[in-house]
């Protein structure tokens, strides 16, 4: 090929990649989430700030509007309208003050709403069974943080096609939930046999065989819901890799119309559903 026709390909390819970043920045402008850190009364960790500053700049570089809040008087109808996902980042324990507020959250979800979950969010609200339906199960246990071997298990998913093989050389907090919703769709799973944990055997056990889901994400009462186990330590909210993680799910999880509450059904919180 000689340096003539080259040249036109090269700006050819340059302008087709400049439409398509310029496309989806379109895209996301009319986006916009709620960054939600709110934590109850017991263990808070000391990631939350690292976890707020990379969302921050994760939104600003894919021009998502943001706004960041750890008070649940945000969670009203009116105030809900304007978001594409609420995003709960390591929030744990009670993430409400109040029924009114879980109720007003619920018809969010009914609504159409994204909800993503990041690391302790699976903590939060440890007596609501919807919530743990909703998110795909709740907090149990989690081995002693270690280096262990993270499976690709779906390598389809925009939050898992940034990876070339398995996650190698990840330490982290391998979680264990109960109560996990059977339609989730596991993205990310924990290699057991790469985990020292002395109570392994008495849960998970061999329930999932070798494997224990981390990272997964499904559809739920109306909602579109995406959530990590992973995060634990403040300098993973400086790798590159979760930070694709990351982006990839909140990308997934705002592919959608805005929530519309005419579509809610619930009208009373009762916590045992």
């Amino acid at each position: 090929m000689s340096n003539k026709r080259f040249i036109p390909v090269i700006v050819i390819l340059c302008v087709s990649f400049l439409l398509s970043v310029s496309f989806l920045s379109c895209q996301m402008k009319d986006k916009k989430v709620l960054i939600y850190t709110k934590n109850g009364e017991g263990f808070i960790h000391d990631n939350i700030q690292a976890s707020v500053d990379m969302l921050s700049q994760l939104c600003e570089d894919n021009s998502i509007e943001y706004d960041l809040s750890d008070d649940p008087s945000v969670f009203t109808e009116d105030n809900l309208q304007q978001y594409d996902a609420l995003i709960f980042s390591n929030t744990n324990n009670e993430a409400f003050d109040n029924n009114e507020q879980r109720l007003v959250f619920k018809r969010y979800i009914q609504a159409g709403g994204g909800f993503v979950g990041i690391h302790s969010a699976c903590g939060s609200e440890r007596q609501w069974p919807w919530f743990w339906k909703m998110l795909g199960g709740t907090f149990v246990r989690h081995c002693p943080g270690q280096e262990f071997l993270i499976k690709i298990t779906d390598p389809t998913h925009p939050s898992t096609e940034h990876f070339t093989g398995d996650w190698e050389g990840w330490s982290d907090e391998g979680y264990y939930l109960h109560h996990l919703n059977p339609d989730i769709h596991v993205l990310l799973s924990h290699d057991m046999t790469t985990i020292e944990d002395n109570g392994k055997d008495e849960y998970p056990g061999t329930i999932f065989g070798d494997l224990y889901p981390g990272a997964w994400c499904h559809e739920f009462d109306g909602g579109k819901e995406w959530y990590t186990s992973y995060g634990h330590n403040i300098d993973h909210y400086s790798d590159a890799n979760f930070q694709k993680h990351i982006l990839g799910g909140i990308l997934w999880t705002i592919d959608k119309p805005k929530p519309d509450f005419k579509k809610a059904k619930a009208n009373k919180i009762n916590l045992i559903d």
